[in-house]
């Protein structure tokens, strides 16, 4: 596997993926997750613990990114025998991992080459059930950033993340899931209505810094995945004088990107026993030519 410098650039300028994993690929860094990544982070699980580490379908509330809340109706087929039915649901608007739809470039498309037309198919590639078809399952790996205030656009630098991993004493392995804690989620719950949606519009917050020496620390250790405790993934508001991370890691590394994954009880169990790795264990809706989906996500200690 290439280094990151060592990748192609591509018509954008940006360091490109698409061979690293064969030709036709559409599940990019997911590749990484192999039977035998999983079979070693098996060994993660030493007490049975389960943390889940995704909110409620209900939160956030109000929605962020113009997204709407689901109308949820509970129908009787029969008497005594009951269905949900949910009405704007959004899979993206809760704890959620962008597909590699989810984000295309207007110069070279979507990874692999994608086009707009096929991205937007119903019958094209990049579905986010292509991940399904294994689950998002290996050793993750916290790091506890938390910063003073994640409400403020703080960038979190492959420092950031790396001084955290060392105050923990935990060491990274190739096939990890990366979950970056900011201390967001735990700052936002307890708001007030009129502070969230204040909090909402102000589109500022910590996050991933989204330069390339993110975008090489990320593929250069190997992670499968990356997730983040903040709405955005990366800092926002994003400066608009560089690529995004979004466009850095989706189109050009075909790389999981997980956001509001619900931290906070992960991160006090791990400061109580010292130890920050878990079994992730994480299973996107099997949806042909989904965008995105809710994590579902678990971590088993």
């Amino acid at each position: 596997m290439l280094r990151y410098h060592d990748l192609p650039l591509a018509a954008n300028g940006l360091r490109c993926a698409w061979a690293e994993f064969g030709p036709g690929d559409q599940r990019g860094s997911v590749n990484r997750l192999t039977d035998e990544v999983v079979a070693a982070a098996v060994a993660e699980v030493r007490t049975g613990q389960r943390v889940n580490v995704s909110l409620p379908l209900t939160e956030p509330n109000p929605p962020f990114f113009r997204r709407q809340s689901y109308q949820h109706t509970i129908k009787t087929i029969i008497p005594y025998l009951l269905d949900d039915v949910l009405d704007r649901f959004y899979p993206q608007c809760s704890t959620q991992w962008d597909g590699l739809r989810h984000r295309g470039d207007p110069q070279i498309g979507y990874y692999g080459g994608v086009s707009a037309d096929e991205a937007t198919s119903l019958d094209g590639k990049l579905g986010i059930g292509v991940w399904a078809d294994t689950g998002l399952t290996g050793r993750g790996v916290l790091a506890d950033v938390d910063l003073a205030d994640p409400f403020d656009r703080h960038p979190v630098t492959p420092g950031d993340i790396e001084a955290a991993l060392a105050r923990q004493g935990t060491q990274t392995r190739p096939g990890d899931i990366l979950l970056v804690r900011t201390g967001y989620l735990g700052r936002y719950l307890p708001l007030s209505p009129v502070e969230r949606v204040r909090l909402r519009d102000s589109d500022t917050c910590a996050g991933l810094d989204a330069s390339e020496a993110m975008a090489a620390y990320l593929w250069d250790k190997g992670f499968a995945a990356v997730a983040v405790d903040n709405p955005t993934g990366e800092v926002s508001p994003r400066d608009p004088a560089v690529p995004s991370l979004h466009t850095r890691l989706i189109p050009m590394l075909g790389f999981a990107l997980g956001e509001f994954f619900d931290l906070d009880e992960l991160a006090r169990v791990s400061a109580a026993d010292g130890r920050y790795s878990c079994l992730l264990v994480s299973v996107p809706l099997n949806l042909p030519a989904g965008v995105g989906s809710p994590a579902n996500a678990i971590a088993i200690r």
